[in-house]
């Protein structure tokens, strides 16, 4: 089931999609406690798509694919490194990443996010999908050169506009192996798969739920394949994730 968010002439509402006509499904209002439709459809074709979730807190893992910490020259860390994204940087399907001014390099991060369905304490990994509504895309978009200065990831990975999420929640797939890729303007540059992932997603689940409580709406970015690079004002950046769909983005300048 792909579960959506969207502005209909004004008008904010959730819906189930049926991805083979197009055809949308109003709900009425967040998937967490069930699916309730209103009896109201609409065509994808004719809303704007939004975030799927808002949610209180984005907990996103750095280096969680060995290849991309070789590439970053970082060690492999013994737990799953975690920090948090200001949720104040969500930013929807098709909507533009403003460049920093405070910043001469961007990158862009294709990953798979973990949508939380139910509130989430000390879950154990057995238990972890029983808490889990989905999944979607997410690009962990970032201020390289920032990052190097700092020595630190808050300001690099918060700008707003710097968490493009969706376009959708996927509920139906098992994410041990999916297919995770970045095209810019059209041409791959990561081409990751989530098996090669040093902490699997249920994992992640228990690690960050043994920290800090999920709520309904939590989004957990599971960390990036190798091949980031940066990006320039103009750029299309593409998320793709294997059975959820793309997440696409435009950079522009600020």
């Amino acid at each position: 089931m792909k579960v959506l968010r969207y502005e209909d002439s004004g008008r904010t509402a959730y819906g189930v999609l049926n991805e083979g006509d197009g055809e949308i499904r109003e709900t009425g209002g967040p998937p967490f406690q069930g699916v309730r439709f209103t009896g109201s459809r609409c065509r994808l074709s004719e809303v704007r798509l939004l975030a799927p979730v808002v949610p209180s807190k984005i907990v996103a893992v750095g280096l969680n694919y060995k290849d991309h910490a070789r590439e970053m020259g970082k060690k492999i860390p013994e737990e799953p490194l975690i920090f948090l994204k200001a949720p104040s940087a969500l930013n929807h399907p098709g909507g533009d990443v403003v460049y920093p001014r405070a910043s001469q390099r961007v990158d862009h991060e294709a990953e798979l996010a973990v949508v939380i369905g139910k509130t989430a304490k000390n879950v154990g990994e057995r238990e972890a999908p029983s808490v889990i509504l989905g999944y979607t895309c997410i690009n962990d978009v970032t201020a390289r050169d920032l990052q190097a200065k700092d020595g630190l990831y808050a300001r690099a990975k918060g700008f707003d506009t710097f968490a493009p999420l969706g376009p959708w929640i996927e509920t139906e797939i098992d994410p041990a192996a999916l297919r995770v890729r970045c095209l810019v303007n059209g041409e791959a540059r990561q081409d990751g798969n989530t098996r090669e992932m040093g902490a699997s997603v249920y994992r992640l689940v228990e690690f960050v739920s043994h920290i800090m409580t999920l709520f309904p709406g939590d989004v957990i970015a599971t960390g990036t394949p190798p091949g980031v690079g940066s990006v320039k004002a103009g750029d299309i950046m593409t998320v793709e994730v294997e059975g959820i769909g793309a997440l696409t983005n435009r950079v522009v300048a600020p």
